[in-house]
């Protein structure tokens, strides 16, 4: 999905994704129902240290005081995110100073 354009609110390719879209659209495509918004992913996930995290978990951000962006870890310090409007869907490193500073948490939705 990597390229594909950003849109508030959207879950698929055709229109764009907004982060917590394209991480419903990924897992469903995969066969897993999973919640919609970034919060409700941040409520369903089971917190895990950086450190441990596999491809397929999420990483979640936080703009002053909430909850503001989800992106799912590829492994290698990176993650695949929509990032905002304006954008498109990217790969981004966790070696960003602004991810790092924002970097709230790591959640495994699924037992592996």
């Amino acid at each position: 999905m990597v390229g594909t354009r950003y849109r508030y609110g959207g879950t698929d390719p055709l229109q764009g994704f907004d982060c917590s879209g394209l991480v419903h659209y990924a897992y469903g495509q995969a066969g897993y129902e999973v919640p919609r918004t970034s919060r409700e992913l941040f409520r369903a996930v089971r917190k895990i240290a950086v450190g441990e995290a596999d491809p397929g978990d999420l990483m979640f951000f936080q703009d002053q005081t909430k909850l503001s962006h989800v992106g799912i870890y590829l492994g290698d310090g990176l993650f695949v995110h929509a990032p905002a409007n304006g954008q498109n869907v990217a790969v981004a490193s966790l070696d960003s100073p602004y991810y790092q500073a924002h970097l709230v948490a790591v959640g495994r939705l699924l037992a592996h």
